[in-house]
């Protein structure tokens, strides 16, 4: 049997299929096709002269970048060029905006290029930045009489007393009258030289109405990392509500003109809604500075929601008398107290907090609250007897290893005769929480006349065997609440027949806790982006265990203790970083 082999392919065979092979290879790469370039730029930017701007685009191509071509209004800006296969790039140039016109457009175009000479899909590409106009500065002097309007266009500068109306003696008839409507978004600066006030005079009244998206903003005129405490006067408003001072009526501290009182408790110095007040409380006079807000003897037709006072070198808000009621308040890292009530003021104030530095305190000693009748603790009447309920009081300490002023003293320092009621409220990184001091306002608190329910005070975890600093050699040492006063040697004090912790105690709601941890208040509350709402879930958390029982019609039913639970009613208008922030845009 004859076996048949198949022929082995010749060379000249091997070359012909090599060959063939060759063309077909070359034929599909010249015929494959790849989609053009993709540029997808960054978002649209605007600033004042001056202002550095980043200029950012995504660049992809599936057959590689060769070039970006980058033009400014058609002129060339910036060249690039690539290595084949390179498929992506995230391109960034700072821009800095030129003195330009105002509204004036910089246009800047995005041409790239592949390596098979294919352009940017859809064309070139355009970021545009555009130059904002600076806001021209309105000096404002003397006495605002009539309809005055200020537009958020403008910023406007305080030069001294700028009075709203004119008040001037203590018989409570004012020579003028005026009505000043701030639009939201306006900005009002106060002269450092001339020590700007804004004073509202009996009579006379403030719109001052923003929005949560564009407040009203009251502040230093100097720039950005110069602004300090005391940078101008404050805001002063004076109406005719009752106050307890002999007579009825009365001058603001300083001796500048801001007498208020009468008999009108239903009196309206108008509207403060969506307000920042920043960098007040420059000295009127040696040791007499003005409070970021001040209000003295103002009645309950004024309405006061949503008004943030920081940096002031004296309290952030007081009372003198009055009958004003308020909701949404934010005192933070003010000098002196947070909220000082005094001269019979009976008004209602809901969701408040008090945030402080470690730092900054005064030398007459610094507290959360401060309240009295009067300075000299009488019996005159009406007595200071206002309802405070929701606030959060959250002193300087942050921590064990937390330097604080030595002039920090109580989360609550409730004096001279005061009948004050505070529910629902939480007090912590203070030396001493509570302190109920003298005869007169411990026996208030004996017969409930001064009263404190749901109210939790919080140590600090590892600060002594207390929380505050008992036990060992912190300084300053202090108590959740002082069983013993501040005189040399100090002594007893007694609410009826117990301790004052032992009062405090006995009443339903009321709580002590050692470590701060425990109530669900945020670990970063004392950074310049606080977490303001709650941790919940906690046993002994704040999210629960507050009450409306024993409050007036005015307060909202809540069931938790302190200014937050889980919504965040600081977000969009307030700031807690106002050095940073450009108020000529």
């Amino acid at each position: 049997m004859k076996i048949q082999t198949k022929p082995l392919l010749t060379l000249s065979s091997l070359l012909l299929l090599g060959a063939w092979m060759l063309i077909q290879t070359s034929c599909k790469k010249e015929d494959e096709v790849f989609p053009a370039p993709v540029v997808t730029p960054g978002t649209a930017a605007s600033g004042l002269a001056g202002t550095v701007v980043n200029i950012t685009v995504s660049l992809q191509s599936e057959r590689g970048l060769k070039t970006l071509q980058v033009l400014k209004n058609g002129a060339d800006f910036d060249y690039k060029t690539y290595s084949e296969g390179t498929k992506t790039d995230q391109y960034s140039k700072t821009y800095t905006i030129e003195a330009l016109p105002s509204g004036t457009n910089i246009n800047f175009t995005f041409v790239v290029s592949d390596y098979d000479d294919q352009v940017t899909v859809g064309g070139p590409q355009v970021i545009t930045v555009s130059a904002l106009p600076v806001k021209p500065i309105v000096d404002v002097s003397g006495i605002l009489e009539g309809n005055v309007s200020w537009t958020k266009d403008k910023v406007y500068r305080l030069k001294g007393f700028v009075r709203v109306g004119e008040d001037l003696t203590k018989d409570g008839n004012p020579t003028k009258t005026g009505v000043l409507t701030i639009q939201a978004g306006t900005v009002i600066i106060g002269e450092r030289a001339t020590k700007g006030t804004m004073i509202v005079h009996r009579g006379s009244r403030i719109i001052a109405e923003g929005t949560a998206a564009e407040p009203i903003i009251f502040t230093s005129e100097r720039a950005i990392g110069e602004r300090e405490p005391g940078d101008w006067g404050g805001l002063v408003l004076c109406g005719k509500a009752k106050n307890n001072l002999p007579g009825g009526t009365g001058e603001l501290e300083g001796q500048y003109g801001a007498f208020h009182g009468g008999n009108d408790d239903e009196d309206n110095s108008g509207v403060l809604k969506y307000v920042r007040i920043e960098y007040a409380g420059i000295p009127i006079n040696p040791n007499q500075e003005v409070n970021s807000l001040t209000m003295g003897s103002v009645g309950r037709g004024t309405k006061i929601e949503y008004v943030q006072c920081s940096y002031g070198l004296d309290d952030a808000f007081e009372w003198f008398g009055g009958t004003v009621n308020a909701k949404y308040l934010v005192a933070y890292r003010g000098l002196d107290d947070d909220f000082d009530v005094d001269n019979g003021y009976s008004g209602n104030v809901q969701f408040a907090i008090g945030l402080r530095g470690a730092t900054q305190a005064d030398q007459s000693g610094s507290n959360g609250f401060e309240v009295d009748n009067d300075g000299s603790g009488s019996a005159a009447m009406p007595f200071t007897a206002p309802y405070f309920s929701n606030v959060s009081i959250i002193g300087p300490k942050a921590e064990v290893a937390t330097s604080i002023s030595p002039q920090f003293q109580n989360g609550m320092h409730l004096r001279r005769n005061t009948k004050i009621k505070i529910y629902n409220t939480v007090v912590t990184g203070y030396p001493n929480g509570i302190y109920i001091d003298g005869s007169t306002t411990q026996a208030n608190a004996a017969n409930g006349e001064l009263q404190l329910k749901n109210v939790v005070v919080a140590g600090l975890d590892g600060w002594g065997d207390n929380g505050f600093g008992n036990g060992t050699n912190h300084n300053p040492r202090g108590y959740a609440i002082r069983d013993l006063n501040t005189a040399n040697p100090p002594a007893d004090i007694k609410i009826g027949d117990k301790k004052p912790s032992e009062w405090f105690a006995g009443i339903e709601g009321n709580k002590i806790l050692l470590k701060r941890s425990q109530t669900g208040l945020q670990a970063d509350i004392f950074t310049a982006k606080p977490t303001l709402v709650l941790t919940t879930g906690l046993s002994d958390g704040l999210e629960k265990g507050g009450s409306n029982t024993g409050l007036p019609a005015f307060f909202e039913n809540v069931d938790y203790i302190g200014a937050l639970k889980s919504t965040n009613w600081t977000n969009g208008w307030s700031e807690f970083n106002p050095s940073a922030k450009d108020y000529m845009k």
